[in-house]
Protein backbone atom coordinates (compact mmCIF):
# COMPACT_ATOMS: atom_id res chain seq x y z
CA UNK A 1 0.00 0.00 0.00
CA UNK A 2 1.24 3.56 -0.75
CA UNK A 3 1.96 6.12 1.93
CA UNK A 4 -1.00 8.24 -0.42
CA UNK A 5 -3.14 5.20 0.23
CA UNK A 6 -2.55 4.57 3.62
CA UNK A 7 -3.19 8.49 4.68
CA UNK A 8 -6.20 8.05 3.36
CA UNK A 9 -6.90 4.77 4.69
CA UNK A 10 -6.59 6.27 8.38
CA UNK A 11 -8.43 9.32 7.51
CA UNK A 12 -11.91 7.74 6.32
CA UNK A 13 -10.84 4.50 8.79
CA UNK A 14 -14.72 5.66 10.44
CA UNK A 15 -14.75 2.37 12.73
CA UNK A 16 -12.13 3.99 15.24
CA UNK A 17 -12.74 7.70 14.58
CA UNK A 18 -15.99 9.92 15.28
CA UNK A 19 -18.64 9.95 11.94
CA UNK A 20 -19.08 14.04 11.99
CA UNK A 21 -15.11 14.72 12.03
CA UNK A 22 -14.88 17.78 9.94
CA UNK A 23 -13.22 16.73 6.81
CA UNK A 24 -10.40 19.70 6.94
CA UNK A 25 -9.04 17.74 9.48
CA UNK A 26 -9.19 14.29 8.31
CA UNK A 27 -8.69 13.70 4.90
CA UNK A 28 -5.37 13.47 2.84
CA UNK A 29 -4.33 16.26 0.25
CA UNK A 30 -6.52 15.97 -3.27
CA UNK A 31 -3.56 16.85 -4.95
CA UNK A 32 -0.31 15.34 -5.76
CA UNK A 33 1.22 18.08 -4.11
CA UNK A 34 2.44 17.22 -0.74
CA UNK A 35 0.60 19.94 1.72
CA UNK A 36 3.20 22.52 3.30
CA UNK A 37 5.52 20.55 6.06
CA UNK A 38 6.25 21.77 9.54
CA UNK A 39 9.91 22.20 9.97
CA UNK A 40 11.00 21.36 14.02
CA UNK A 41 14.00 23.26 14.37
CA UNK A 42 12.63 26.12 12.86
CA UNK A 43 10.67 27.38 16.05
CA UNK A 44 10.91 29.36 19.10
CA UNK A 45 10.84 26.77 22.22
CA UNK A 46 10.40 27.56 25.54
CA UNK A 47 12.78 26.05 28.34
CA UNK A 48 12.84 27.62 31.32
CA UNK A 49 11.13 30.21 33.41
CA UNK A 50 13.68 33.17 34.64
CA UNK A 51 12.17 33.70 37.81
CA UNK A 52 12.74 30.25 39.11
CA UNK A 53 16.91 29.90 38.06
CA UNK A 54 20.39 30.43 39.52
CA UNK A 55 21.72 33.58 38.08
CA UNK A 56 24.95 32.42 39.17
CA UNK A 57 25.29 29.10 37.46
CA UNK A 58 24.58 27.32 33.89
CA UNK A 59 21.88 24.86 33.45
CA UNK A 60 21.67 21.60 32.04
CA UNK A 61 18.55 21.11 29.39
CA UNK A 62 17.28 19.41 26.67
CA UNK A 63 15.24 19.97 23.66
CA UNK A 64 14.58 17.84 20.80
CA UNK A 65 17.14 15.33 21.91
CA UNK A 66 20.47 18.12 21.96
CA UNK A 67 21.96 18.05 25.06
CA UNK A 68 21.86 22.18 25.89
CA UNK A 69 23.38 24.53 28.58
CA UNK A 70 21.96 28.00 29.06
CA UNK A 71 23.59 30.52 31.40
CA UNK A 72 23.10 34.22 32.10
CA UNK A 73 26.11 36.98 31.41
CA UNK A 74 27.00 40.00 33.54
CA UNK A 75 25.26 41.84 31.06
CA UNK A 76 21.91 40.56 32.43
CA UNK A 77 20.99 38.36 29.41
CA UNK A 78 20.40 35.15 28.68
CA UNK A 79 22.40 32.61 26.35
CA UNK A 80 22.01 28.99 24.92
CA UNK A 81 24.63 26.95 23.84
CA UNK A 82 25.32 23.15 23.03
CA UNK A 83 26.63 21.46 25.90
CA UNK A 84 30.12 20.71 25.53
CA UNK A 85 33.20 22.33 25.23
CA UNK A 86 34.65 21.96 21.81
CA UNK A 87 37.90 20.95 23.24
CA UNK A 88 37.08 17.48 24.88
CA UNK A 89 33.50 17.62 24.53
CA UNK A 90 33.32 18.14 28.57
CA UNK A 91 29.66 19.72 29.96
CA UNK A 92 29.82 23.48 30.36
CA UNK A 93 27.02 23.23 32.22
CA UNK A 94 29.21 21.73 34.86
CA UNK A 95 31.44 24.82 34.27
CA UNK A 96 31.15 28.40 35.88
CA UNK A 97 30.16 31.83 35.09
CA UNK A 98 33.58 34.20 36.17
CA UNK A 99 32.98 38.09 36.89
CA UNK A 100 33.21 39.00 34.15
CA UNK A 101 30.65 37.64 32.36
CA UNK A 102 31.87 34.66 30.51
CA UNK A 103 31.34 31.20 30.43
CA UNK A 104 34.12 28.47 31.74
CA UNK A 105 34.76 24.73 30.95
CA UNK A 106 35.73 24.11 34.48
CA UNK A 107 37.69 20.94 32.96
CA UNK A 108 41.10 23.00 31.13
CA UNK A 109 39.78 26.57 31.90
CA UNK A 110 38.46 27.66 28.25
CA UNK A 111 36.62 30.71 28.53
CA UNK A 112 33.67 31.57 26.08
CA UNK A 113 31.74 34.77 25.41
CA UNK A 114 28.16 35.49 24.39
CA UNK A 115 28.64 34.65 21.19
CA UNK A 116 30.50 31.49 21.99
CA UNK A 117 33.75 32.80 20.81
CA UNK A 118 36.74 31.29 22.73
CA UNK A 119 38.40 33.91 24.69
CA UNK A 120 41.29 31.82 26.88
CA UNK A 121 43.04 28.49 26.13
CA UNK A 122 45.53 29.30 29.36
CA UNK A 123 47.32 25.86 28.24
CA UNK A 124 48.67 27.54 25.10
CA UNK A 125 52.48 28.18 24.64
CA UNK A 126 52.59 31.81 24.43
CA UNK A 127 49.76 34.61 23.75
CA UNK A 128 50.55 34.82 19.83
CA UNK A 129 49.79 30.51 20.13
CA UNK A 130 46.91 31.41 22.26
CA UNK A 131 45.44 34.11 19.57
CA UNK A 132 46.29 31.96 16.82
CA UNK A 133 44.01 28.61 18.55
CA UNK A 134 41.03 30.91 19.01
CA UNK A 135 41.17 31.77 15.86
CA UNK A 136 40.44 28.66 14.77
CA UNK A 137 36.29 28.53 13.86
CA UNK A 138 37.08 24.95 15.87
CA UNK A 139 37.43 26.72 18.94
CA UNK A 140 34.18 27.87 19.20
CA UNK A 141 31.20 26.86 21.81
CA UNK A 142 28.02 26.21 19.48
CA UNK A 143 25.17 29.22 20.16
CA UNK A 144 21.46 28.89 19.52
CA UNK A 145 19.88 31.75 19.62
CA UNK A 146 17.93 32.74 22.48
CA UNK A 147 15.92 35.89 24.03
CA UNK A 148 13.23 36.37 27.00
CA UNK A 149 10.02 36.83 26.29
CA UNK A 150 6.79 36.79 29.38
CA UNK A 151 9.57 35.77 32.03
CA UNK A 152 10.66 32.67 30.02
CA UNK A 153 14.10 32.00 27.99
CA UNK A 154 12.98 30.78 24.89
CA UNK A 155 15.42 28.89 22.13
CA UNK A 156 16.17 28.67 18.33
CA UNK A 157 17.33 25.09 18.28
CA UNK A 158 19.56 25.78 15.15
CA UNK A 159 22.77 27.25 14.99
CA UNK A 160 22.75 27.58 11.11
CA UNK A 161 23.77 30.41 10.14
CA UNK A 162 20.88 30.71 7.32
CA UNK A 163 18.42 29.86 10.26
CA UNK A 164 19.42 32.90 12.39
CA UNK A 165 17.49 35.77 9.93
CA UNK A 166 14.78 33.33 9.86
CA UNK A 167 14.74 33.33 13.87
CA UNK A 168 14.25 36.92 13.66
CA UNK A 169 11.17 37.10 11.76
CA UNK A 170 9.17 34.89 13.82
CA UNK A 171 7.79 35.17 17.01
CA UNK A 172 7.61 32.72 20.12
CA UNK A 173 4.06 31.53 21.10
CA UNK A 174 3.37 33.88 23.62
CA UNK A 175 0.07 34.88 25.61
CA UNK A 176 -1.12 38.34 23.95
CA UNK A 177 -3.13 39.19 27.17
CA UNK A 178 -0.05 39.44 29.00
CA UNK A 179 1.13 42.48 26.74
CA UNK A 180 -1.77 44.75 27.68
CA UNK A 181 -1.07 46.81 30.25
CA UNK A 182 -4.53 46.25 31.74
CA UNK A 183 -5.26 45.39 35.74
CA UNK A 184 -8.00 43.65 34.16
CA UNK A 185 -5.17 40.70 33.19
CA UNK A 186 -3.85 38.80 36.23
CA UNK A 187 -1.32 36.62 35.93
CA UNK A 188 -0.90 33.74 38.49
CA UNK A 189 2.85 32.06 38.81
CA UNK A 190 4.19 29.70 36.06
CA UNK A 191 5.55 26.23 36.79
CA UNK A 192 7.54 24.20 35.25
CA UNK A 193 8.08 20.20 35.25
CA UNK A 194 9.69 17.51 33.24
CA UNK A 195 7.55 14.22 32.39
CA UNK A 196 8.17 11.07 31.95
CA UNK A 197 6.02 11.11 28.44
CA UNK A 198 6.40 12.22 25.02
CA UNK A 199 5.61 15.95 23.78
CA UNK A 200 2.80 14.26 21.41
CA UNK A 201 1.14 12.78 24.49
CA UNK A 202 1.51 15.64 26.60
CA UNK A 203 -0.24 17.97 23.97
CA UNK A 204 -2.88 14.73 23.20
CA UNK A 205 -3.68 14.77 26.94
CA UNK A 206 -4.88 18.72 26.95
CA UNK A 207 -6.79 18.50 23.54
CA UNK A 208 -9.07 16.29 25.31
CA UNK A 209 -11.12 17.79 27.70
CA UNK A 210 -13.66 14.81 28.01
CA UNK A 211 -10.94 13.58 30.58
CA UNK A 212 -10.71 16.21 33.05
CA UNK A 213 -14.13 15.06 34.96
CA UNK A 214 -12.85 11.72 35.19
CA UNK A 215 -9.02 11.75 35.51
CA UNK A 216 -9.17 14.81 38.11
CA UNK A 217 -12.04 13.48 40.22
CA UNK A 218 -12.51 15.89 43.20
CA UNK A 219 -10.40 18.73 41.71
CA UNK A 220 -12.02 19.91 38.52
CA UNK A 221 -15.62 17.76 38.08
CA UNK A 222 -17.20 14.41 39.76
CA UNK A 223 -16.39 11.19 37.51
CA UNK A 224 -20.12 9.99 37.81
CA UNK A 225 -21.93 13.39 36.91
CA UNK A 226 -19.96 15.87 34.74
CA UNK A 227 -19.15 12.80 32.20
CA UNK A 228 -21.41 14.40 29.68
CA UNK A 229 -21.51 14.08 26.17
CA UNK A 230 -20.53 17.38 23.68
CA UNK A 231 -18.72 17.78 20.41
CA UNK A 232 -15.70 19.84 19.32
CA UNK A 233 -16.09 22.48 16.34
CA UNK A 234 -13.63 23.75 14.08
CA UNK A 235 -12.95 27.38 14.65
CA UNK A 236 -9.64 27.16 12.65
CA UNK A 237 -8.61 24.64 10.03
CA UNK A 238 -5.29 23.00 10.03
CA UNK A 239 -1.87 24.58 9.03
CA UNK A 240 1.05 22.95 9.02
CA UNK A 241 2.44 26.38 10.41
CA UNK A 242 -0.80 27.96 12.80
CA UNK A 243 -2.35 24.23 14.14
CA UNK A 244 -5.90 24.41 14.33
CA UNK A 245 -8.83 25.61 17.42
CA UNK A 246 -11.95 24.02 18.50
CA UNK A 247 -14.50 25.15 19.99
CA UNK A 248 -16.53 22.80 22.63
CA UNK A 249 -19.97 22.78 22.14
CA UNK A 250 -22.56 23.17 24.36
CA UNK A 251 -21.44 24.67 27.43
CA UNK A 252 -23.08 24.96 30.33
CA UNK A 253 -23.55 26.55 33.72
CA UNK A 254 -21.76 30.14 33.37
CA UNK A 255 -19.51 29.70 30.25
CA UNK A 256 -20.51 31.35 27.49
CA UNK A 257 -17.60 29.62 24.89
CA UNK A 258 -14.75 27.15 25.72
CA UNK A 259 -11.74 27.19 22.93
CA UNK A 260 -9.18 24.71 22.80
CA UNK A 261 -6.17 26.51 20.55
CA UNK A 262 -2.93 24.21 19.19
CA UNK A 263 -0.48 26.54 18.59
CA UNK A 264 2.73 24.27 17.32
CA UNK A 265 4.85 23.79 17.92
CA UNK A 266 4.49 24.61 21.58
CA UNK A 267 1.21 25.93 23.16
CA UNK A 268 -2.37 24.79 23.71
CA UNK A 269 -4.31 27.68 24.93
CA UNK A 270 -7.74 26.62 26.36
CA UNK A 271 -9.39 29.78 26.55
CA UNK A 272 -12.74 29.87 28.84
CA UNK A 273 -14.93 33.03 28.15
CA UNK A 274 -17.85 33.54 31.01
CA UNK A 275 -21.06 34.93 30.24
CA UNK A 276 -20.21 37.97 32.32
CA UNK A 277 -17.56 38.98 30.09
CA UNK A 278 -14.10 37.37 31.90
CA UNK A 279 -11.88 35.10 30.87
CA UNK A 280 -9.72 31.86 32.23
CA UNK A 281 -6.91 31.21 29.39
CA UNK A 282 -4.40 28.18 30.57
CA UNK A 283 -1.22 28.72 28.67
CA UNK A 284 0.02 25.08 28.42
CA UNK A 285 3.63 24.91 26.85
CA UNK A 286 5.36 21.56 26.38
CA UNK A 287 9.18 21.04 24.69
CA UNK A 288 10.11 18.09 23.50
CA UNK A 289 13.43 17.23 24.92
CA UNK A 290 14.33 13.62 24.69
CA UNK A 291 12.34 10.57 23.32
CA UNK A 292 9.71 9.66 25.98
CA UNK A 293 10.12 13.51 27.89
CA UNK A 294 8.83 17.08 27.65
CA UNK A 295 9.54 20.24 29.65
CA UNK A 296 5.96 21.36 30.76
CA UNK A 297 5.81 25.38 31.61
CA UNK A 298 2.33 26.78 32.46
CA UNK A 299 0.54 29.59 34.17
CA UNK A 300 -3.56 30.34 34.67
CA UNK A 301 -4.45 34.02 33.16
CA UNK A 302 -7.54 35.60 34.41
CA UNK A 303 -9.18 38.40 32.92
CA UNK A 304 -11.50 40.12 34.61
CA UNK A 305 -15.07 40.87 33.41
CA UNK A 306 -16.45 44.66 32.40
CA UNK A 307 -17.62 45.36 36.55
CA UNK A 308 -14.21 44.41 37.42
CA UNK A 309 -15.05 40.91 38.72
CA UNK A 310 -12.35 38.24 38.41
CA UNK A 311 -13.80 34.79 37.03
CA UNK A 312 -12.74 31.59 38.60
CA UNK A 313 -9.62 29.82 37.69
CA UNK A 314 -8.40 26.40 37.98
CA UNK A 315 -9.85 25.07 41.50
CA UNK A 316 -7.90 25.81 44.50
CA UNK A 317 -5.04 26.32 42.08
CA UNK A 318 -5.84 29.93 41.40
CA UNK A 319 -6.22 31.24 45.13
CA UNK A 320 -3.82 33.78 46.26
CA UNK A 321 -0.69 31.80 47.68
CA UNK A 322 2.93 32.11 47.14
CA UNK A 323 4.66 30.56 44.21
CA UNK A 324 6.65 27.70 45.74
CA UNK A 325 3.48 26.63 47.83
CA UNK A 326 1.47 26.45 43.66
CA UNK A 327 4.05 24.28 42.68
CA UNK A 328 4.52 22.14 46.00
CA UNK A 329 0.69 21.70 45.36
CA UNK A 330 0.54 21.06 41.19
CA UNK A 331 1.36 17.63 41.38
CA UNK A 332 -2.21 16.67 42.94
CA UNK A 333 -3.46 17.56 39.61
CA UNK A 334 -0.77 16.87 37.29
CA UNK A 335 -0.14 13.26 38.80
CA UNK A 336 -3.53 12.57 38.32
CA UNK A 337 -2.69 12.31 33.82
CA UNK A 338 1.05 11.46 34.76
CA UNK A 339 0.60 7.76 35.75
CA UNK A 340 -2.04 7.14 32.49
CA UNK A 341 0.09 9.20 29.97
CA UNK A 342 3.60 7.24 30.57
CA UNK A 343 2.09 3.87 30.29
CA UNK A 344 0.11 4.82 27.24
CA UNK A 345 2.91 6.18 25.46
CA UNK A 346 4.71 2.56 25.87
CA UNK A 347 1.69 0.92 24.53
CA UNK A 348 1.17 2.58 21.63
CA UNK A 349 4.48 2.29 20.78
CA UNK A 350 4.46 -1.26 20.59
CA UNK A 351 1.31 -1.17 19.03
CA UNK A 352 0.88 1.83 16.22
CA UNK A 353 3.61 1.92 13.86
CA UNK A 354 2.45 4.66 12.40
CA UNK A 355 -1.74 3.98 12.12
CA UNK A 356 -2.39 5.38 15.50
CA UNK A 357 -6.40 5.06 13.73
CA UNK A 358 -5.83 1.44 13.72
CA UNK A 359 -4.67 1.13 17.04
CA UNK A 360 -7.27 3.07 19.13
CA UNK A 361 -11.21 3.22 18.96
CA UNK A 362 -12.41 6.33 19.10
CA UNK A 363 -16.35 6.40 18.07
CA UNK A 364 -16.96 9.79 19.62
CA UNK A 365 -16.87 13.53 19.24
CA UNK A 366 -15.04 14.41 22.13
CA UNK A 367 -11.91 13.05 20.38
CA UNK A 368 -12.11 14.48 16.84
CA UNK A 369 -9.65 17.56 18.36
CA UNK A 370 -7.14 14.15 19.82
CA UNK A 371 -7.75 12.82 15.63
CA UNK A 372 -7.06 15.98 14.30
CA UNK A 373 -3.52 16.44 16.37
CA UNK A 374 -2.39 12.89 14.76
CA UNK A 375 -3.09 13.73 11.80
CA UNK A 376 -1.25 17.19 11.91
CA UNK A 377 1.76 14.99 13.19
CA UNK A 378 1.37 12.36 10.75
CA UNK A 379 0.63 14.87 7.18
CA UNK A 380 1.95 18.06 8.50
CA UNK A 381 5.10 17.44 10.71
CA UNK A 382 6.81 14.97 9.03
CA UNK A 383 5.13 12.01 10.94
CA UNK A 384 6.96 12.65 14.78
CA UNK A 385 9.99 14.37 16.20
CA UNK A 386 13.05 14.71 14.52
CA UNK A 387 15.15 13.52 17.66
CA UNK A 388 18.95 14.47 17.21
CA UNK A 389 19.84 11.49 19.35
CA UNK A 390 18.68 7.77 19.49
CA UNK A 391 14.62 7.73 18.91
CA UNK A 392 13.94 4.99 21.38
CA UNK A 393 11.56 5.55 24.08
CA UNK A 394 13.57 4.32 27.13
CA UNK A 395 11.64 1.66 29.06
CA UNK A 396 8.44 1.98 31.39
CA UNK A 397 8.88 2.82 35.09
CA UNK A 398 7.80 0.41 37.04
CA UNK A 399 8.70 2.00 40.61
CA UNK A 400 5.77 4.49 41.48
CA UNK A 401 8.32 6.46 43.68
CA UNK A 402 10.55 7.29 40.60
CA UNK A 403 7.82 7.61 38.33
CA UNK A 404 6.12 10.74 40.83
CA UNK A 405 9.51 12.12 41.48
CA UNK A 406 9.59 15.66 41.81
CA UNK A 407 12.47 16.41 43.02
CA UNK A 408 14.70 15.20 39.85
CA UNK A 409 12.09 16.88 37.78
CA UNK A 410 11.12 19.91 39.48
CA UNK A 411 12.48 21.11 42.70
CA UNK A 412 16.09 20.57 42.48
CA UNK A 413 16.19 23.22 39.33
CA UNK A 414 13.85 25.48 41.14
CA UNK A 415 15.32 28.37 42.75
CA UNK A 416 11.87 29.17 45.05
CA UNK A 417 11.05 26.10 45.77
CA UNK A 418 15.21 24.87 47.51
CA UNK A 419 14.38 28.08 48.98
CA UNK A 420 11.07 27.08 50.63
CA UNK A 421 12.25 23.79 51.43
CA UNK A 422 15.40 24.98 52.96
CA UNK A 423 13.23 27.47 55.57
CA UNK A 424 10.32 24.37 56.35
CA UNK A 425 13.88 22.24 57.18
CA UNK A 426 14.94 25.00 59.41
CA UNK A 427 11.77 25.43 61.15
CA UNK A 428 11.47 21.96 61.45
CA UNK A 429 14.64 21.77 63.00
CA UNK A 430 13.65 24.53 65.37
CA UNK A 431 10.38 23.01 66.51
CA UNK A 432 11.89 19.35 66.81
CA UNK A 433 14.56 21.05 69.67
CA UNK A 434 11.94 23.40 70.92
CA UNK A 435 9.73 19.83 71.98
CA UNK A 436 12.69 18.63 73.62
CA UNK A 437 13.57 22.03 75.32
CA UNK A 438 9.91 21.98 76.71
CA UNK A 439 9.82 18.46 77.56
CA UNK A 440 13.00 18.74 79.50
CA UNK A 441 12.12 21.96 81.27
CA UNK A 442 8.49 20.16 82.17
CA UNK A 443 10.99 17.33 83.57
CA UNK A 444 13.00 19.41 85.73
CA UNK A 445 10.02 21.89 86.42
CA UNK A 446 8.56 18.75 88.25
CA UNK A 447 11.68 17.94 89.73
CA UNK A 448 12.24 21.01 91.04
CA UNK A 449 8.51 21.22 92.62
CA UNK A 450 9.12 17.43 93.90
CA UNK A 451 12.19 18.61 95.73
CA UNK A 452 10.54 21.81 97.68
CA UNK A 453 7.48 19.47 98.11
CA UNK A 454 9.64 17.15 100.18
CA UNK A 455 11.76 19.50 101.98
CA UNK A 456 8.78 20.90 103.20
CA UNK A 457 6.56 17.75 104.13
CA UNK A 458 8.81 15.49 105.39
CA UNK A 459 6.26 13.09 106.18
CA UNK A 460 5.06 12.79 102.84
CA UNK A 461 5.25 10.46 99.86
CA UNK A 462 6.57 12.47 96.76
CA UNK A 463 4.18 10.08 94.71
CA UNK A 464 1.33 11.84 95.88
CA UNK A 465 2.01 15.23 94.38
CA UNK A 466 0.48 16.26 91.73
CA UNK A 467 2.55 18.24 88.66
CA UNK A 468 2.20 21.99 88.85
CA UNK A 469 0.37 23.78 86.20
CA UNK A 470 3.41 25.20 84.83
CA UNK A 471 4.43 21.92 83.86
CA UNK A 472 1.56 20.66 81.85
CA UNK A 473 1.70 23.45 79.88
CA UNK A 474 5.43 22.67 78.89
CA UNK A 475 4.21 19.56 78.08
CA UNK A 476 1.42 21.12 75.91
CA UNK A 477 4.09 23.17 74.52
CA UNK A 478 6.51 20.25 73.94
CA UNK A 479 3.51 18.36 72.32
CA UNK A 480 2.91 20.75 69.88
CA UNK A 481 6.37 21.47 69.06
CA UNK A 482 7.03 18.08 68.48
CA UNK A 483 3.53 17.43 66.08
CA UNK A 484 4.57 20.60 64.12
CA UNK A 485 8.00 19.24 63.18
CA UNK A 486 6.55 16.06 62.60
CA UNK A 487 3.86 17.80 59.82
CA UNK A 488 6.46 19.91 58.54
CA UNK A 489 8.68 16.70 57.90
CA UNK A 490 5.39 14.93 56.63
CA UNK A 491 4.89 18.06 54.17
CA UNK A 492 8.28 18.65 52.61
CA UNK A 493 7.99 15.18 50.91
CA UNK A 494 5.74 16.93 48.57
CA UNK A 495 9.05 18.53 47.59
CA UNK A 496 10.24 15.16 46.57
CA UNK A 497 7.77 12.79 45.66
CA UNK A 498 4.25 12.96 45.09
CA UNK A 499 2.17 9.37 44.70
CA UNK A 500 -1.26 9.04 43.40
CA UNK A 501 -3.45 6.03 43.14
CA UNK A 502 -6.69 6.73 41.52
CA UNK A 503 -8.42 3.44 43.16
CA UNK A 504 -8.25 5.39 46.47
CA UNK A 505 -9.44 8.76 44.80
CA UNK A 506 -12.57 8.18 46.29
Amino acid sequence: MTTQNRLSFDSNHTSSQPSDLPSSETEATPSLAAPEQFQWTQQWYPVAVVEFLDLKSPHAMQLLGKELVIWHDQQGEWHCFEDRCPHRLAPLSEGRIEVDGTLMCAYHAWRFDAKGHCLDIPQSLDLDTAKRHRANPRSCAIAYPTQVQQGLIWVWPDASEASQSLSQERSPRIVPELEELSDRVIKLHWYVRDFPYGWDFFMENVADPAHVPVSHHGIMGNRYRDANYYTMNTIRKVSAQEGFAFEIQPVSGTLKQAIHDFQPPCLMRAESTYKSGGKMILALYASPTRPGWCRHIGCQVLVKDKDGKTPPGLGFFAWPMPVWLGHVLAPLFLHQDLVFLHYQEQRMGDLTQGNWLETVYTPNPQDKMVITLRQWIKTRAGGGIPWQCDPQLPPPQRDKEQLFDVWQNHTKDCQVCRTALNRIQITKGVAWISAVVCFGLAVMLDARSQALYAMTHPDASLGLMAPPLEFWELVLCSVAFATGGYLLQRFSRMFYVYEFDHAHND
